[in-house]
């Protein structure tokens, strides 16, 4: 499974941004941001001003690292997304939201994406009493996400949630007692608390 291996925090200061990719870490003063709120690499304080390009280019970036997708991948969602009737950019978005990895963190089940994509693959969870172990899983209306009986995350979900540094959104409805989460409805834009310019992404795709 081909994924992201070297230091998150290098991300946080190419964005220039918070990305939120370490969890409580993020919240911390050992934030890189907080440290070096510089690009990473010899020549960090010293870039030149962007390019219309490399405006677009920061915001595809950006959103891919936020969603912890590849480009393959991310690329793949824009095709299903400019299929789709609709806005292409809110659906490009909306695809990304609906990944299990996500839903298992806008739930505050882990504390970052990251940790969300582990647990899942790890097969702590279940859709509609059914062990998934596949985080780029597309949830749908009306599917129930439940940490497994089994599952020795008990406590881990507990900290997490209470911990309470992020709101279940609305499209989502959360069970505390039985660790469990449905998805009541598609998220909408303004659901989704990312900061992307996905129109951007579009202009990207399109050349």
């Amino acid at each position: 499974m081909a994924r992201y291996r070297d230091a998150k925090c290098r991300l946080c200061r190419r964005e220039g941004m918070k990305l939120f990719l370490k969890g409580a870490r993020c919240f911390t003063d050992k934030c890189a941001i907080e440290r070096r709120n510089y690009p990473p690499g010899q020549h960090g304080l010293n870039r030149g001003k962007l390019t219309a390009f490399g405006v677009q280019l920061r915001e595809k970036q950006k959103a891919k690292r936020i969603y912890g997708v590849l480009e393959s991948q991310f690329r793949k969602y824009f095709q299903w997304a400019e299929a789709e009737k609709g806005v292409t950019g809110e659906n490009l978005l909306r695809l990304l939201e609906l990944r299990l990895d996500n839903v298992v963190h806008r739930l505050g089940f882990a504390a970052s994406r990251r940790e969300g994509r582990q647990m899942v693959a790890h097969g702590h969870f279940q859709v509609n009493g059914r062990k998934v172990s596949i985080p780029s899983l597309l949830v749908k209306v009306g599917d129930l996400i439940q940490l497994r009986p089994t599952s020795k995350l008990q406590v881990r979900l507990d900290d997490n949630v209470n911990a309470g540094r992020g709101q279940v959104p609305q499209w989502l409805e959360l069970d505390l007692n039985e660790k469990r989460g449905v998805v009541r409805s598609l998220p909408l834009r303004d659901d989704i608390q990312i900061p992307v310019a996905e129109q951007l992404i579009v202009e990207l795709y399109s050349k």
